[in-house]
């Protein structure tokens, strides 16, 4: 913590971090490091040391999630989706701590795809938590919950997304119908058919949003 803090703050711009943060809605404050160097500088914040624990891993994801600037969440989840594989299935209340805290889709999307969808997916018990999250008030919990499988392919369990899908078609918020849509677009690179199938079927309940993500491909 002490290298990534004195090496974010050495390369912080502030003129190009009240760009980032206008960008992202002013969601959080940044640093203003650009990704490029950003994961640069990570690179040199953890060369030479070891593979972390789960414990480990917790807190320091914990810690830079109580920084305010948003270049230290980044950090995280990158370091996250490295060392996912240490991680058992008590790590993912940690995540959805994550998730819930400080939320935004730069953060969110990728805790979905690359540390609650390898959690689920090495312990399918986990699937009854996602059936949780789809049906939570919080829009980020059912957001994660349609995109947990995003990078299953093959092992997608078709049934799952299109229930996850149909129970939530009816969201107002731009983010889960954009998150239907973006999950149905990609499970149509495995199976298209199944996909247009489904959107046919249920084509007056998703929004118009839903629809041309989901198709965009196909």
């Amino acid at each position: 913590m002490d290298r990534l803090t004195t090496t974010y703050a050495a390369a912080a711009d502030p003129v190009q971090a009240r760009a980032m943060a206008a960008y992202m809605k002013d969601v959080a404050p940044f640093l203003g490091i650009r990704t490029p160097l950003r994961r640069a500088l990570s690179k040199t914040v953890t060369a030479r040391t070891p593979q972390p624990a789960e414990a480990d891993l917790a807190a320091l994801v914990l810690r830079c999630w109580e920084l305010p600037e948003r270049e230290y969440h980044y950090f995280a989840v990158d370091y996250l989706r490295r060392h996912v594989r240490v991680c058992s299935s008590g790590f993912l209340p940690v995540v959805r701590r994550l998730i819930v805290t400080v939320p935004w889709w730069d953060t969110v999307d990728h805790l979905a795809a690359h540390a609650a969808g390898p959690l689920v997916a090495a312990d399918p018990a986990l699937t009854a938590v996602m059936d949780d999250w789809i049906g939570d008030e919080d829009l980020w919990l059912a957001r994660t919950a349609l995109l947990h499988q995003l990078r299953y392919k093959s092992a997608t369990d078709p049934e799952r997304l299109f229930a996850y899908c149909r129970r939530r078609s009816g969201h107002p918020d731009f983010f889960v119908r954009k998150a239907i849509g973006w999950a149905l677009r990609e499970y149509a690179k495995t199976d298209p058919e199944a996909v247009r199938a489904f959107v046919a079927a249920e084509r007056n309940a998703l929004s118009p949003l839903s629809v041309r993500e989901a198709l965009k491909n196909i």
